[in-house]
């Protein structure tokens, strides 16, 4: 279920705790869906998705005891807009730590908002091999959508207009999620 927000002024949508115990939830659902951990392989699109699929890896490592593998994948190269939004990419590196094949990949980032970050990763990451299974969990699922790709896991589902942003910061507290106009700058409000 979504939930619609104010258009003109920045809210937070979710503070550390919320995220932690989100987080938690998700770890959960994840351990649940396959009665454990064996085969699984988390996988964070890089820069947004590192921080939360560490979390998730911690308590998942927390609630079942399993250290399971964990890299990230860069989409620079599979974006479908590279040619024109891209003149001088900056080419992170991809982790991965094995094959692919037959595991059960949950693919991790900060923001689900059109779909094409996700379509990139999953491009990116069949060059490793064929998962049995692909799933998706995300910290905010916001409207917007313009690929045919849907969250498996979600912390929190918003309906903010295309004139707004959402934003995922840290800093000395933790993780914030964050909605304001697409103009804003990219800072915390002061606490």
């Amino acid at each position: 279920m979504t939930e619609p927000l104010a258009h003109d002024t920045t809210q937070v949508l979710l503070d550390p705790a919320s995220i932690s115990r989100g987080l938690r939830r998700i770890a959960g659902e994840i351990i649940e869906r396959s009665a454990g951990t064996e085969g699984l392989v988390l996988i964070a699109v890089r820069r947004g998705g590192v921080l939360i699929a560490r979390e998730i890896r911690s308590w998942i490592l927390n609630l079942e005891g399993s250290q399971v593998p964990m890299g990230s994948v860069d989409i620079t190269l599979y974006r479908d807009d590279a040619p024109t939004a891209l003149p001088n990419p900056r080419i992170g590196p991809s982790q991965i730590p094995s094959r692919l094949d037959g595991t059960r990949v949950v693919l991790i980032d900060d923001v689900l908002y059109t779909g094409r970050t996700v379509r990139a990763a999953i491009d990116a990451l069949i060059d490793y091999g064929r998962p049995r299974r692909i799933e998706l969990a995300v910290l905010v699922d916001r409207s917007g959508r313009e690929l045919p790709i849907q969250a498996d896991y979600a912390v929190r589902r918003v309906e903010i207009g295309p004139k707004q942003r959402i934003d995922v910061l840290e800093d000395s507290r933790g993780l914030h999620a964050v909605v304001r106009p697409a103009s804003a700058p990219s800072e915390l409000p002061p606490p």
